[in-house]
């Protein structure tokens, strides 16, 4: 998903909060620990997610890679 996608301007604060307390939980067991990531802002409509300030589409995009590697991690074991 690019940060231009206007399906980005339907999540809140609140759907970003929870969208970050699931990569948290699944990064773990990779090492991806963010003890300070949350939402910092909204720029022209957009949650701007506070890792660097990234838009809320690194954040989807990072979700979507976490959970494909935990189906992978299901059908080989």
């Amino acid at each position: 998903m690019k940060p231009t996608d206007p399906r980005i301007r339907n999540y809140t604060d609140d759907h970003i909060r929870t969208l970050l307390a699931e990569a948290q939980e699944r990064g773990k067991k990779f090492g991806l620990i963010w003890p300070s990531a949350g939402t910092d802002m909204t720029l022209d409509g957009r949650v701007l997610v506070r890792f660097g300030t990234a838009p809320a589409s690194t954040l989807l995009n990072l979700l979507t890679l976490l959970l494909d590697a935990d189906r992978e991690t299901w059908c080989d074991s």
